[in-house]
């Protein structure tokens, strides 16, 4: 079976490509019409008389152009597709009820396609333009399924649903007015007062919802999820914008609203959070922006094992052409004697807030994970370093190169807003295509506007431009933000090649601990009350910096026996008080 996908909003025919897939295409040159134009002046492709050559999607300008054989045993039609030549999502994700049910995959693979057609916001098609399925038609797709039985009571009306959307940042462009009204007006159960203190939103209930950062949207959607009459509660990455302590205790909180008369069925990207929080996985594989196919369900931990493998064993599908693979490693304690920049003891004020940052320094080749709370001072620590700011009392050596990737890419995408990819990555481009560009699958893009690209793209082009750059030192604010599982890992492996070829060091702020765990060498403990006063302590050996950190959150870390990735233990198991009674917080 074959399909062919055509990413039309990448495609710049009439604007520096004359139909180049329709004039190369063997089958269009005999005389018939296999690739034709739309009325937008978009090519459209005939899948009947598509013959998988190939051509077209090697000669386009902008790889948009995707012919694609699906697996053999992918033999039933798709629960919906985008148009012609649009994405393709085959089998749909079951919720449990008592239960947790978590989706790992990478973006664009179309998990937030089959949540929404579980929330009832998108209604399937099966396949076919233009049409609705109706519940019968779906009941009977999916008969002698656990998705049959799903249908059947969302036919009956026994399941009502609540959605949290992915991008949280949109809602005060929708919603209008305090944060209070809105959440009462939803509010089934009387329970705003109880979900707000634990969600920690008690302070935001009189604010506007404009105002909000995207931390504070985030835990008022989540709140909002939980408040209306529902017993499928669908919750689109709900740690995004999260620090790492706000994460936890919002997986804490969704933990406890589980129950027999509710289901949860969310996706995240934070691998920690992600088996921390479920009891099932789904796996969702395919080609990004192409198609998607959602495997059987798994428990939390094979489901997740069975991603970082890339083999579904009972499927009999490789859908990874390599394993992830992490390193049981002892945490260096021995310092380097090669120092590459120092600071004394740091003060910095603003009108509200101050940062205090003990006397520390940096060696070469050092990988330094920043961890702490949002509003804690860790990116004015950076800027600081970065000279963007200066502090009122102490000194930074300033004899070194530095490159900065900031947290916030607004600004450097409002500045090169008309600048192509390929223009603003030409040194990555020169130096670094295999290192960078490759991986970061960064070429697909060249010639779309900074403007034009998504949160995840930015992110990459942003990482790319800063990592090219000729510099002792990297600063790099949140790098893994709107990134999947799969890139976040990439990235940590693609640091530390450049900086190993580079003879460089970095310091890396981040709230994924899993990628943090990956890529540093030695920890910055950030400590303190957030918007008050923070307290940078540090750097840390591995094992000190995150027993600190770990002890603060109350959690303890193992590594999995057979990926070697950490873990958080559950709170109260036997692990978890076996190690905090040994204070080992970090994996031993």
């Amino acid at each position: 079976m074959r399909i062919a996908v055509i990413e039309k909003e990448r495609c710049i025919n009439g604007k520096g490509c004359n139909f180049l897939c329709g004039k190369l295409c063997p089958v269009n040159r005999q005389g018939k019409e296999c690739i034709k134009l739309d009325e937008k002046n978009k090519p459209i492709i005939d899948e009947s008389l598509c013959i998988g050559c190939g051509i077209c999607t090697k000669r386009c300008p902008t790889q948009c152009i995707h012919i694609v054989n699906l697996p053999e045993q992918l033999k039933e039609k798709p629960i919906h597709r985008y148009g012609i030549n649009g994405f393709e999502l085959f089998s749909l994700p079951t919720p449990i009820f008592n239960s947790i049910v978590g989706i790992i995959g990478r973006n664009g693979i179309g998990k937030s396609t089959a949540l929404q057609i579980i929330a009832g916001l998108l209604k399937p098609n099966l396949g076919i333009q233009g049409k609705e399925a109706t519940f019968n038609e779906l009941i009977q797709h999916f008969k002698g399924t656990e998705a049959q039985t799903f249908f059947e009571n969302l036919k009956e009306g026994k399941i009502k649903s609540s959605f949290k959307p992915q991008q949280v940042d949109l809602l005060p462009a929708i919603e209008k007015g305090k944060v209070k009204d809105l959440l009462k007006k939803i509010d089934a159960s009387n329970r705003l007062t109880k979900i707000a203190k634990e969600l920690e939103i008690e302070k935001l209930l009189e604010s506007d919802i404009k105002h909000l950062s995207g931390g504070e949207l985030q835990r008022v959607a989540i709140a909002a999820a939980f408040l209306k009459d529902a017993n499928l509660i669908i919750l689109d990455e709900p740690t995004s914008f999260l620090d790492i302590k706000q994460r936890l205790k919002t997986a804490r909180f969704i933990r406890k609203e589980c129950s027999a008369e509710k289901s949860i069925i969310l996706v995240e990207h934070d691998l920690i959070v992600l088996d921390y929080l479920t009891d099932y996985i789904h796996i969702a594989y395919g080609k990004p922006s192409v198609f998607g196919i959602i495997s059987m369900l798994k428990s939390a931990r094979a489901g997740i094992n069975t991603y970082l493998e890339g083999y579904l064993k009972e499927e009999n599908i490789r859908f990874r052409d390599y394993p992830i693979q992490f390193q049981e490693r002892a945490p260096p304690k021995e310092e380097p004697t090669a120092i590459l920049t120092k600071w004394t003891e740091l003060k910095f004020a603003y009108e509200r807030f101050n940062l205090t940052a003990t006397e520390g320094c940096i060696y070469k080749n050092d990988v330094i994970g920043v961890l702490g709370e949002n509003g804690i001072g860790k990116t004015t620590f950076i800027k600081l370093l970065a000279g963007e700011l200066k502090p009122v009392k102490g000194e930074i050596e300033k004899n070194i190169t530095i490159s900065y990737k900031p947290q916030f890419l607004r600004e450097f995408a409002e500045q090169n807003k008309d600048v192509t990819v390929k223009d603003i990555l030409k040194e990555a481009i020169t130096k670094y295509k295999h290192q960078l560009i490759a991986p970061l699958e960064l070429e697909r893009l060249y010639n779309r506007k900074l403007s034009e690209l998504s949160g995840g793209e930015l992110q990459r082009v942003a990482i790319a431009e800063c990592l090219a750059k000729k510099a002792d030192l990297y600063l790099l604010d949140e790098p893994s933000a709107y990134l999947d599982i799969e890139q976040r890992l990439a990235l940590a492996k693609i640091i530390n090649e450049i900086l190993f070829h580079t003879n460089a060091s970095a310091i890396i702020v981040d709230h994924d601990l899993l990628f943090i765990d990956s890529i540093a060498k030695r920890i910055l403990v950030f400590q303190g009350i957030p918007a008050e006063h923070g307290i940078a302590k540090g750097p840390f050996d591995m094992e000190t910096g995150m027993n600190l950190f770990l002890k603060d959150l109350g959690i303890t870390f193992r590594r999995d026996p057979e990926t070697k990735r950490p873990r958080a233990n559950k709170p109260g198991s036997v692990k978890d008080r076996e190690q905090k009674e040994l204070g080992k917080y970090y994996y031993i």
